[in-house]
């Protein structure tokens, strides 16, 4: 909607004499501007002003329109951390791939037969590694490649089927409203859900724990601190360098994301649990161990932040 808003505002400048607007409702601005009609009263249009705008007029107006969507349109690559997903990725991939064309799968050294699911598509694009590495490693690997190319930022979401694909363009309009924002969080606790789960009551504890110590730390004002349902500008990109390659990657995100003022924004998403057997692995699987990984790497980036800062 905000970036329809924008265009017809640039539009009307551009052109002399065009007076265009957009509703809330549009979905196609580009076949109807090239369609005027008299006096602006297709309810859900984009209209045009006076009524003497003819055919030829109707063409510039579609050249220009396409100009101005590639100006102000960004272009996200959608990222998909995943490790040993078999039995959702197929699934998962689907469903994004019905809201966007760039998606980027990063395998995370799979060993039951993910790999070859994604080696059997023609419409994603995938980096692998060669062994397991960790969640903030895959995040680290869409990071880079998302800098690496002409992006102008990154969505990243779970392979596990907890996240909905059909909010992905929520979270880049996210971005765009004013005064914008660098970095969208989903979170399961701004808001209920029908159909929302009971999440594990350790997780849920560590959960509220951990959010309540960053924002204490930082001074934020975050409710999820581990959703992986996240939007980044390029801009927040550009200023993140993670070094935490384990589940605990997000919290050294809020420390560097606090410490460059980037503005954050939070969007309400489901609460689902679709299979309450998945573990962390390891010694992770212990709440307290867990609790006090998170700790330490809350503990080493503030401590990496600092020294950056008083260094500069």
């Amino acid at each position: 909607r905000f970036a329809m808003e924008r265009m017809a505002a640039r539009l009307a400048e551009s052109l002399p004499g065009l007076h265009a607007w957009a509703s809330r409702d549009e979905t196609d601005p580009v076949a109807s501007l090239s369609n005027p009609s008299p006096r602006c009263v297709w309810p859900g249009r984009w209209c045009f002003d006076p009524p003497t705008v003819g055919a030829t007029l109707g063409l510039v107006v579609r050249a220009q329109c396409s100009f101005l969507l590639a100006d102000i349109v960004p272009k996200f690559l959608i990222a998909l951390p995943v490790f040993n997903e078999a039995g959702h990725v197929v699934e998962v991939l689907d469903e994004v791939r019905r809201h966007t064309d760039h998606v980027l799968v990063v395998d995370d050294g799979s060993t039951d037969g993910t790999a070859s699911l994604l080696a059997g598509r023609d419409d994603i694009a995938v980096v692998r590694h060669s062994a397991n590495r960790g969640y903030g490693a895959a995040l680290a690997t869409a990071f880079a490649t998302t800098l690496a190319g002409d992006w102008d930022g990154l969505v990243t979401i779970d392979c596990d089927g907890q996240h909905q694909p059909r909010l992905i363009p929520e979270f880049i309009a996210a971005t765009l409203d004013p005064p914008g924002s660098d970095i969208v969080s989903g979170s399961r606790y701004l808001k209920q859900f029908p159909g929302d789960s009971e999440p594990p009551e350790t997780r849920r504890r560590i959960n509220a724990e951990i959010t309540a110590e960053i924002n204490a730390r930082l001074g934020l004002s975050i409710t999820d601190a581990f959703c992986g349902f996240k939007a980044y500008t390029r801009r927040a990109l550009e200023r993140l360098h993670v070094s935490e390659m384990g589940y605990a990657m997000p919290l050294e995100v809020w420390v560097q994301a606090a410490r460059a003022g980037l503005r954050i924004r939070e969007l309400p998403v489901p609460l689902l649990y679709l299979d309450l057997t998945r573990s962390f692995g390891g010694a992770l699987d212990d709440a307290a161990t867990r609790l006090a990984y998170y700790r330490r790497v809350l503990d080493r980036a503030e401590s990496a932040a600092a020294a950056v800062g008083g260094s500069t």
